[in-house]
């Protein structure tokens, strides 16, 4: 990537993903990854990132967890069945680890296994700041702008990185569905306003050396 493709900017983009979380530590993806996919994504990434595909359940990470490559923060409702870790070696072997369980604790453990993150569940009346509500980066995150100056307080100390309420997509408070975002670039839905891309840049220090 050149020095002009890395170049720190929010920019506009038609197709935001919602259905895979992840970092530089692993990427979690839904069961309708097809086989070929899968071996697609595989041969892309380095060799010590996991790639987790779940085999029922949700299709949409980007609408139940937001994280960076240290902390994430997910939706606090969340129940899975049944789930498989797809981890091939240098000869593309198959390795498959199925994990079962059902309540939220689990799930973080999950998370943790894969992203190598410290999660954060918000309680129920934080439930409108998690998941898709937010996005992060490990400079920043943009935050649903209904939250009150004392959750912004307390998540960015739990996240350990400064919290910024906004929007995308022309008022839309799904965040993390409407954009991806590292810690030199955004990408965001085409309906973004110039004034959302604003908080946007601030937001993630996208502008900072």
């Amino acid at each position: 990537m050149t020095n002009h493709q890395k170049q720190n900017r929010a920019v506009e983009n038609e197709d935001p993903k919602t259905k895979q979380e992840g970092n530089k530590n692993g990427l979690l993806l839904p069961h309708t990854t097809t086989p070929e996919e899968w071996q697609h994504i595989r041969r892309s990434l380095p060799d010590g990132v996991v790639v987790a595909p779940i085999e029922e359940g949700l299709t949409s990470y980007g609408l139940f967890i937001a994280c960076n490559d240290h902390v994430a923060l997910a939706h606090a409702d969340l129940r899975w069945e049944r789930v498989f870790l797809l981890i091939m070696d240098k000869e593309m072997d198959n390795h498959l680890k199925y994990l079962t369980f059902d309540h939220n604790q689990e799930f973080k453990e999950l998370i943790t296994d894969v992203l190598g993150v410290e999660v954060f569940m918000p309680e129920e009346s934080c439930r409108f700041y998690s998941g898709s509500y937010c996005a992060l980066s490990n400079r920043g995150g943009l935050i649903n702008p209904s939250a009150s100056k004392k959750v912004l307080d307390e998540l960015s100390e739990a996240l350990e990185v400064p919290l910024v309420p906004g929007t995308v997509n022309r008022g839309s408070i799904a965040i993390n569905p409407g954009m991806t975002v590292n810690d030199w670039t955004a990408f965001c839905g085409s309906s973004t306003t110039k004034a959302e891309l604003c908080v946007i840049d601030r937001a993630f220090k996208l502008r900072e050396p």
